[in-house]
């Protein structure tokens, strides 16, 4: 475990306030993973909310509060976040947190409940979307836990939503569907919730394939789904795995079409695969792209800390979003009676359709309640290939899928 920095005294330094400025500041944790076995993605995540937090405070804050932000890089170690989080609200009186993944985020759901501390997490799990616990499916009611985007269930029904119009087109009367990956509660978060969907749908599920989390030669596993007869893979892992999925099956010469969840999907992991024609789902425009919120998102990019040497992922601009509903939500509760964990959850269920100022075109306008914290339901559908080494991608449909009560916890 590695605690990487506290910014709030560098950047208001930096910004010309005086360190009396600092007495007005409140204590947010942030969990990354740089070194584990996320670190792929995690590279890219974290820096967009670490920069997004610099960017606020070198702006004046919370209507001049300071973020004081501890970044530790926990190596994706459930029992090193859990540490790190006991540390945290025994020294720091920490108001919220940005958490990272599935297995620590569902950890900690029980405490940072009875903490009333809320946590924005890059894990999308849908069983963190119910804070009351009122599906039967759900195992723990999550009242503090919030995401920005899609949760992994959802978008993978938006991929087999998206494949049942393909496999029409092509004329499959009953398509095949399998998930792939490790056995990790990230993987396996979606994975009963789109089996369902896909029967629904008219698929035929076949046994799932167990894909190991780290990169290796995957051909055994590549031949298991070219034996299967799947039309349809989705890939539950992200990073060097899936970039050895990929290359194991195209030496293999699978005939399948396979989408990924929204880890799964970047530019640089088409581009190391020689990815051809992968679907992968997404909760913001790619980098260079024109939308009106574009232009903060580069100024966050420009006046940040984060690595120049290559372009941001969309993991960098949801980083953003994350840190921005948070930070609108502090806003909120800084007016209304201060910023504590309780009052910035209020914050936000405070507006409907919500995207934070200035990012307009780049964060999904998103709606939570005190009854349902699927905060957007819509998963933009893109296709990537690799092309003479270079990533093309084009997003090809929108899927906006219903808040069906049955669907929320999982």
């Amino acid at each position: 475990m590695r605690r990487l920095l506290s910014t709030a005294v560098a950047v208001a330094l930096a910004s010309g306030l005086s360190p009396a400025a600092l007495a007005d500041s409140v204590f947010v944790g942030h969990l990354v993973d740089y070194t584990g076995p996320t670190g792929f993605v995690g590279k890219t995540y974290g820096p967009g909310v670490k920069d997004a937090i610099d960017y606020v405070n070198a702006h004046g804050g919370i209507d001049g509060t300071m973020i004081e932000l501890e970044q530790v890089d926990y190596a994706y170690k459930v029992p090193e976040a859990i540490a790190t989080y006991k540390r945290w609200t025994s020294r720091n009186n920490m108001v919220a947190m940005q958490g990272w993944g599935t297995a620590d985020t569902e950890a900690l759901i029980t405490f940072v409940a009875k903490d009333k501390i809320p946590v924005w997490s890059a894990s999308y799990s849908g069983h963190l979307t119910d804070p009351t616990g009122k599906n039967p499916n759900t195992e723990k009611p999550a009242p503090y836990n919030f995401f920005y985007g899609p949760s992994y269930s959802d978008g993978c029904r938006a991929m087999v939503q998206w494949a049942a119009d393909d496999a029409k087109e092509k004329g499959i009367e009953k398509p095949k569907f399998l998930h792939t990956g490790d056995n990790h509660p990230y993987p396996n978060a979606p994975k009963q919730a789109c089996a369902e969907y896909a029967e629904e749908l008219g698929f035929e599920v076949l046994p799932p394939v167990v894909v190991p989390m780290a990169p290796g030669d995957f051909k055994a596993q590549c031949l298991s789904i070219k034996d299967s007869g799947a039309n349809y893979a989705f890939i539950g892992n992200l990073g060097g795995s899936v970039v050895s999925l990929l290359a194991s099956c195209g030496t293999v010469g699978t005939d399948v079409t396979y989408m990924a969840n929204i880890w799964g999907g970047d530019y640089k992991t088409i581009e190391a695969s020689n990815a051809q024609n992968y679907i992968f789902p997404s909760a913001s425009p790619f980098w260079g792209a024109e939308a009106p919120g574009m232009e903060l998102v580069r100024k966050i990019y420009e006046e940040g800390s984060s690595d120049k040497s290559e372009k941001p992922t969309h993991h960098y601009i949801r980083g953003i979003c994350s840190a921005f509903y948070m930070v609108e939500a502090m806003k909120w509760a800084k007016a209304n009676g201060g910023i504590t964990g309780e009052n910035i959850k209020q914050g936000m269920y405070a507006t409907a359709d919500w995207v934070p100022e200035g990012l307009e075109g780049v964060c999904v306008p998103s709606t939570w309640t005190a009854e349902d914290h699927r905060g957007t339901t819509i998963v933009s559908v893109n296709r990537g290939s690799a092309v003479d080494g270079k990533a093309q991608i084009e997003q090809i449909a929108t899927v906006e899928l219903p808040r069906r009560d049955d669907w929320i916890g999982y």
